[in-house]
């Protein structure tokens, strides 16, 4: 479980929370004595009776009045719409029937019924409760809006900087529906380019800086052939002179240096290998690699309609470079999605002593088959390359990582199939 999904368990709990002390607390203060409606609304009601009657005794005071005030009369005739759980006040009968609850309470003297009803008590736990609903609903609708449109789409987006660091540059960015990242994904779509431009020059300057060591090679041969006249011209005593021994000797010298200026040329193009590929020795699941290259691919092929299959994999432990054998298997994916006909791909395995087999096909092969073991050689591109890019070295890469890997790969036809097999050593 991610940790914003353990956030937003905690949200929801924390929320039911809420909304169960709110309940609790109320029904806690309506319980108590003090709290209840109908004895603060008994009170309102008595304080506003006394001061009524106050005021009628005053008036009578004022104006003289000798006759006794009818106080009873008063107080039943008092409007009681305003209450909210009092139904009625009359004097106070002992015995006497009553249909509500009621409480006794003496005013001016005398004893009066107050009843009331509680079915009639205050809706405030309604609209608490419909209160924090609403707002749980609304912040999880909050909660949700920012993972779809900010937090998964950068989820998303994290593996691009992974796969480029890794140095996987024919990766396509992918568009987000969000426009938040807009702007970032042109510049990381434009940083991708701009490496693989970069990749492809790269291996172009060493391409050529191997054709310079193929041409330097070609060029010894020119003094090499001259030694040999000389060498030749001496050894048959066909120079009768001092002074042309002396000048085929000089030839020689002369030849000498200049193919030691070329194997000194050789020596200094060829110091270093012209591509760095390290590899970390470990174990892995060969199942989580075939997982990482299903999920790339499933959603690539699926818009060229090239029909995708994987056979199922169990998890078999492996030793060499989990990274490398992605790379490895991109690179394979990619030759078989450039040079295929498009209609198919197929991964299988296979077993061979203490080995696993990986079996990438695609249909639609026109190579020769004599091409077949210059495949892995640097630079080499088949004849079924023309007019598309490359460089020659996607196999040879392929090859050497799983040589470094104690591993191998090789390429086989049968009809309009191609297959590229890579062999992995058990743990």
């Amino acid at each position: 479980m991610s940790k914003f999904k353990i956030f937003l368990f905690c949200i929801v709990i924390a929320q039911a929370l809420l909304l169960l002390s709110a309940n609790i607390l109320y029904f806690y203060q309506n319980n108590d004595r003090d709290g209840k409606l109908y004895l603060v609304e008994a009170r309102h009601l008595i304080k506003e009776i006394e001061e009524q009657i106050e005021e009628q005794i005053e008036k009578q005071i004022e104006e003289q009045k000798t006759r006794a005030f009818d106080y009873k009369f008063k107080i039943e005739e008092m409007r009681l719409n305003k209450y909210e759980t009092i139904v009625g006040i009359r004097e106070f009968v002992a015995g006497e029937a009553c249909d509500h609850d009621y409480l006794v309470e003496e005013i001016a003297g005398r004893l009066y019924r107050i009843e009331y009803a509680k079915e009639r008590s205050s809706r405030l736990p309604l609209y608490v409760n419909l209160l924090l609903f609403v707002m749980a609903i609304v912040t999880n609708i909050a909660l949700a809006y920012v993972y779809h449109k900010v937090l998964k789409p950068f989820r998303n987006m994290s593996d691009l900087s992974y796969e480029l660091a890794k140095g996987n540059l024919s990766m396509p960015v992918k568009e987000e529906k969000s426009k938040l990242f807009g702007r970032f994904l042109w510049g990381m779509d434009m940083l991708r380019e701009k490496l693989e431009e970069n990749k492809e020059k790269e291996l172009e300057f060493q391409k050529e800086r191997k054709e310079l060591i193929l041409s330097l090679s070609h060029d010894i041969k020119t003094p090499l052939s001259s030694i040999e006249l000389y060498s030749k011209a001496l050894s048959e005593d066909l120079y009768d002179t001092r002074e042309r021994k002396e000048e085929a000797l000089q030839g020689i010298a002369r030849n000498v240096k200049e193919i030691k200026g070329y194997v000194n040329e050789i020596v200094t193009a060829s110091r270093e290998d012209f591509l760095n590929l390290e590899v970390r020795m470990g174990e892995y699941y060969l199942s989580d690699v075939i997982k990482v290259t299903e999920s790339y691919y499933k959603d690539k092929l699926s818009v060229i309609h090239t029909e995708f299959q994987v056979d199922e994999i169990s998890g078999c432990l492996v030793k060499g470079d989990r990274n490398r054998m992605v790379e490895v298997l991109q690179n394979v994916m990619e030759n078989a999605i450039k040079y295929g006909d498009g209609k198919s791909i197929h991964i299988s395995f296979g077993e061979e002593e203490d080995c696993k087999l990986i079996q990438v096909e695609n249909t639609g092969c026109d190579l020769k088959k004599e091409e077949l073991p210059n495949l892995f050689d640097s630079f080499y591109r088949g004849s079924n390359s023309s007019g598309m890019k490359g460089s020659g070295l996607g196999l040879y890469i392929c090859k050497t990582l799983m040589r470094k890997m104690d591993g191998e790969i090789f390429a086989g036809m049968k009809e309009d199939v191609f297959c590229v097999t890579a062999v992995v050593r058990k743990c």
